[in-house]
């Protein structure tokens, strides 16, 4: 056999690392094995040949056939460079298929929506991201829709909240901002206790925001979640740029997700899709290497500061859940994964712990290179914000208090800056705690 005629290796032979570089060159959603770098479609409507070929396209639409080799009609329904960017997606999650959104809440709304009919109910965490706490608490409950909200890092409590009407278990994990952690494989278990004896139609199934962790971090979908949702916004996209969502899980969801996402319409962009296939996606692994050495050194610098009253970081041995991070938080080669982002509560020599965030921020704000004061997390540059005023101000007061956020807890979502240089300007801020 001469060297033209040896068979190429498969490129499930290589590791993921390699994978999230090179994508899939030999794509059926577009054949560019001649481009270095994927080329960009832009065109909302596209020609087609004949009526017949038109009425195919639509026949076709969000079936497993079309998801490999779609006729393309219309942006809204599909597009090539969006598509390519969801085969590469499936590929990071260890799915079969990933379905993207014009955001992160775009995406979160489709998983529970696809899922979700009138008069059915879910179980959550009691700690959200505060859009999500909302759309649970004021637009599904228009549809009639409930949630209850328990602390899921019982596994049990599931089981304690469920009812008959029960279809969904939802949670972030690690939590946003408080960075508890929740079992996925034991709330797997009681969700398959519950599910004994109940019809397809009627069964429970588990949605899990793994935008804190990365898919780099964790595989919820190995440990039993039905469906993974990720902000691209966040970590995978990685330079702030661009906005987007994604649910990744079996192709037995495919049609239902691309079904919603072309009636409601929260499309992602084909130049966002783009920037996150192009930039974002193939530097995952080694920003997210990067970044938590940074939030190793930083979370080791706040516990030992005499200003700093509790720092919660999965990789602290002091972590009250570090056992479950080691086992549940790796990384595609088998390490640990502790991921880029903690949490910490101020010790201040005067006034209350929230006035002391609030003067440490804005010192930051006014005075600090290498920390920002901005809402949003895992981009190269390290961004700073107040949960409980900020990103979780919808969440009501006597929720907050009663679920473990505090007024004058922080967030910390490290980036790329020498580590020694954040330290610094951290230390700098404590002058006025």
């Amino acid at each position: 056999m001469n060297s033209n005629e040896k068979q190429k290796k498969s490129q499930d032979s290589y590791r993921l690392r390699t994978r999230l570089i090179h994508g899939s060159f030999a794509t059926g959603k577009w054949d560019y094995d001649h481009h270095v770098v994927p080329p960009e479609s832009r065109s909302t409507t596209y020609r087609l040949s004949s009526v017949h070929r038109g009425a195919a396209g639509f026949v076709e639409f969000a079936t497993p056939a079309a998801q490999r080799a779609p006729i393309y009609i219309y942006d809204r329904l599909d597009e090539p460079t969006r598509g390519m960017l969801e085969e590469n997606l499936a590929v990071a999650e260890g799915a079969e298929m990933a379905v993207t959104f014009a955001s992160g809440m775009a995406a979160i709304s489709a998983a529970l929506c696809s899922l979700l009919s009138a008069g059915e109910c879910v179980v959550a965490h009691r700690v959200l991201y505060g859009c999500t706490h909302e759309l649970l608490t004021h637009w599904l409950p228009r549809w009639n829709i409930t949630t209850h909200f328990v602390d899921l890092t019982r596994p049990e409590s599931v089981a304690e909240a469920a009812t008959e009407n029960t279809r969904v278990v939802y949670f972030e994990t690690p939590v946003n901002p408080t960075m508890e952690l929740i079992d996925i494989a034991a709330v797997r278990q009681v969700v398959d206790q519950l599910n004994e004896g109940r019809p397809e139609n009627a069964r429970i199934r588990i949605i899990v925001d793994n935008t804190f962790a990365t898919p780099f971090c964790q595989h919820p979908l190995e440990l039993g979640a039905d469906l993974v949702v990720n902000s691209l916004t966040k970590a995978i996209g990685g330079f702030g740029t661009d906005m987007g969502g994604m649910v990744a899980g079996p192709n037995s969801y495919y049609n239902k997700l691309m079904l919603y996402r072309k009636d409601f319409g929260g499309v992602l962009s084909p130049r966002a899709a783009w920037t996150i296939l192009v930039y974002g996606l193939p530097t995952l692994a080694t920003r997210m290497v990067n970044q938590q050495k940074a939030a190793q050194h930083v979370a080791n610098f706040l516990l030992q500061h005499p200003k700093v009253a509790r720092v919660v970081y999965p990789g602290l041995p002091c972590h009250p859940q570090h056992e479950l991070a080691r086992r549940q938080m790796r990384s595609y080669d088998g390490k640990f994964a502790p991921g880029s982002l903690l949490y910490f509560e101020l010790r201040p020599t005067s006034g209350s712990p929230a006035a002391a965030a609030e003067r440490f921020e804005d010192y930051i704000a006014e005075n600090a290179y290498t920390i920002t004061l901005a809402v949003s997390l895992g981009q190269i540059k390290t961004l700073i914000e107040s949960p409980y005023s900020m990103t979780h101000a919808a969440v009501p007061e006597e929720e907050k208090i009663r679920s473990g956020l505090h007024p004058g807890g922080i967030r910390l979502s490290l980036g790329l800056e020498d580590w020694h240089d954040i330290v610094a300007d951290l230390e700098a801020a404590f002058s006025v705690v």
